[in-house]
């Protein structure tokens, strides 16, 4: 469905809410489309180019990012906004969709705070995965033990 003016700014602001001002734009093109719930007629999944960039969640009405929107988001953004930064061996455990523990984060963006939506990256900035934080950025380097961030997709899904 094409997006009107109205929807598209409404989309915009909640990514410069959620994440930081400006992004919206970035991220949300005036080329997108998107699809709304049959039942309650709110946005559900946004599009560009047929390629699923994100998810409004319909529990709290925040961007769950999806691969192409965390793509997106990286080429946009300089470091470290957004991103965990993980060790290089333990990406092939991630990119399958497994959590992140704290022990494996070597840099973080100091303002995640838990339940943020935050980019899983490799120490080269290669997008890993995504997930929801856990942990504050404080506690995902302090800590030597527990979950960091919960992986919702990893590049590389069995």
């Amino acid at each position: 469905m094409e997006v009107d003016y109205q929807t598209l700014r409404k989309i915009r602001c909640i990514a410069d809410y959620q994440f930081f001002p400006g992004i919206g734009n970035k991220l949300f093109p005036r080329e997108i489309t998107i699809s709304r719930s049959p039942k309650t007629g709110k946005i559900r999944f946004i599009y560009l180019n047929g390629n699923l960039l994100s998810t409004i969640r319909p529990k709290d009405g925040k961007i769950a990012l999806h691969m192409k929107g965390a793509e997106i988001l990286l080429k946009g953004i300089e470091k470290p906004k957004l991103r965990v930064v993980i060790l290089k061996d333990i990406a092939p455990f991630i990119q399958r969709g497994r959590n992140v523990f704290a022990k494996h984060v070597v840099d973080v963006d100091p303002n995640i705070r838990p339940g943020d939506e935050v980019i899983i990256v490799d120490p080269d900035d290669n997008l890993i995965a995504i997930g929801r934080a856990v942990l504050s950025a404080k506690e995902m380097l302090a800590f030597r033990s527990g979950v960091a961030v919960k992986t919702r997709t990893g590049n590389i899904m069995d």
